[in-house]
């Protein structure tokens, strides 16, 4: 058993995936031997999240997950604990599994009661497992209700009750834990979604179960979680055309501070050169806190040698620079209002498709609005599966997807998708995404693989989030000095 943290790389498995690796390890061990293993490490972690408490309410529902309860509630009272079920299934309805712990329980003198205790000083939660992505009603739906209003720590069993595992959308109530204890393997859910927040920590116990990548039986992950981006020196031996060049071409009237913190971003990213093309007029001819950057004519640039970031504070304007940026830039980022020209232009879309045969580097950074136009569907369906929504787009246009928010999704043909663990609502300000983009576009112009500069990229940038000082506001202009 371990806590999952964010500097290593873990892979993820969706519900499918699981259960079949869980069919697997049953047939080859004796009955009912992984819901013991699972009940004595939910009750292991349980006393060492909450070693001093007296009363503990296990929430048990009528499926496996509340078998899984049940085995933690007996070893919680062998223990010591007043252990405390309120159980929505019965001996004669449940799994084999589930029936043969609840005779366990009871015989070790776990107390079974209606409605949960007044008092308590844990909660664990059983009551949906994966296999469910149902509203919680009813009696299950008062539980969560008071498990969340209530002041003591919650352990949740494999995964949040209400939260789909697959794809971490919550379709109505669901649990806030303070720890997440997820069995056999990670689900993607956890990470993405509604899954940060009602997850909190997460854990993993795999019960010991271990399946060979040759067996028919073993199935590899649907995902997988960023981990941190390998430490290289710069070589002695190196000059600033050693490490590519930027153009950042957007800035329409009234929005070149978009176009300014990309810029700033792969400047401080360690582009080697970064030649900005405002949309505005050429008003601006240098920038006096950023002398570095260099302002050009959009026809001076020539976008054969350039790695592009386009769209950010695009406006409408961006539109008519596409077709030449699409047709010409080997490398391209495509932000904000460039992502918007291209979902209302049927031309666009095919010249963005023509990339890919040309084997050009070409990520898109969407938030779920922007994804949702460019997929012709509404943001809160792109929200209820980010995981497949950035393999749709990843496939339909031929390039590097980074679906922004709450566990950012990064998806390419033939990779398995990333889920980012770094980040937090500090991001949730202007300019933060501009800064993205052009971290992006320096580790493109510097020669990285475009799937690998994304999943590197968004990594730090949500690791300088997670590093912000609470005594700092974060401001998109101070986090593109971080890097």
């Amino acid at each position: 058993m371990f806590k999952v943290d964010p500097g290593s790389n873990h892979p993820l498995h969706g519900i499918d995936a699981t259960r079949q690796m869980e069919r697997a390890a049953t047939a080859s061990l004796p009955p009912h031997t992984l819901m013991q293993r699972a009940g004595l490490v939910v009750a292991r972690l349980a006393l060492a999240m909450a070693p001093h408490a007296r009363t503990v309410w296990i929430a048990c529902g009528p499926g496996n997950n509340g078998g899984d309860g049940l085995e933690a509630a007996m070893h919680l009272r062998l223990w010591g604990k007043e252990a405390v079920v309120t159980w929505l299934g019965s001996p004669a309805s449940v799994p084999d599994d589930a029936a043969q712990s609840y005779q366990r329980a009871l015989q070790a003198g776990v107390t079974f009661a209606n409605t949960p205790p007044q008092d308590y000083d844990l909660c664990i939660d059983a009551l949906l497992g994966i296999g469910s992505a149902r509203s919680p009603e009813n009696r299950m739906a008062e539980w969560i209700t008071q498990i969340n209003s209530g002041s003591a720590p919650v352990l949740a069993v494999d995964v949040p009750s209400g939260l789909d595992a697959g794809t971490g959308h919550a379709p109505g109530l669901v649990v806030r834990a303070q720890l997440t204890l997820s069995l056999l393997t990670l689900k993607p859910g956890l990470f993405t979604a509604s899954g940060r927040d009602a997850a909190g920590d997460v854990w993993l116990d795999t019960l010991d179960v271990t399946l060979d990548p040759d067996d028919p039986a073993s199935t590899g992950p649907d995902a997988q979680l960023c981990g941190p981006p390998a430490s290289a020196a710069r070589p002695h031996a190196s000059h600033k055309g050693s490490y590519g060049d930027v153009a950042v071409i957007g800035g329409a009237p009234g929005m070149t501070g978009a176009a300014l913190l990309a810029a700033s971003a792969a400047l401080h990213g360690h582009a080697g050169r970064v030649f900005v093309g405002l949309l505005d007029g050429g008003a601006m001819a240098v920038d006096v806190q950023q002398p570095e950057l260099m302002f050009r004519t959009l026809d001076s640039l020539d976008l054969k040698t350039l790695t592009v970031v386009c769209g950010c504070g695009g406006g409408d304007v961006i539109r008519h620079q596409l077709p030449r940026i699409l047709s010409a830039s080997p490398r391209a980022v495509i932000d904000a209002d460039a992502i918007n020209s291209i979902a209302n232009d049927s031309q666009l879309k095919i010249l963005l498709r023509a990339r890919s045969a040309r084997q050009w580097a070409t990520v898109l950074t969407p938030h779920p609005l922007e994804a949702a136009r460019l997929l012709g569907v509404t943001a809160t369906q792109v929200q209820h599966n980010r995981l497949a929504a950035a393999g749709e787009l990843a496939q339909r246009h031929g390039c590097t997807v980074v679906l922004k928010g709450s566990g950012t999704v990064i998806a390419a043909p033939g990779q398995i998708p990333a889920i980012n663990p770094t980040g937090n609502a500090r991001l949730a300000t202007a300019g933060t995404g501009d800064v993205l983009a052009g971290m992006i576009g320096a580790r493109l112009a510097a020669g990285t693989p475009a799937f690998q500069a994304a999943c590197e990229s968004v990594y730090r940038h949500g690791l300088a989030a997670d590093q912000w000082s609470d005594s700092m506001p974060l401001t998109a202009g101070a986090l593109c000095r971080t890097f």
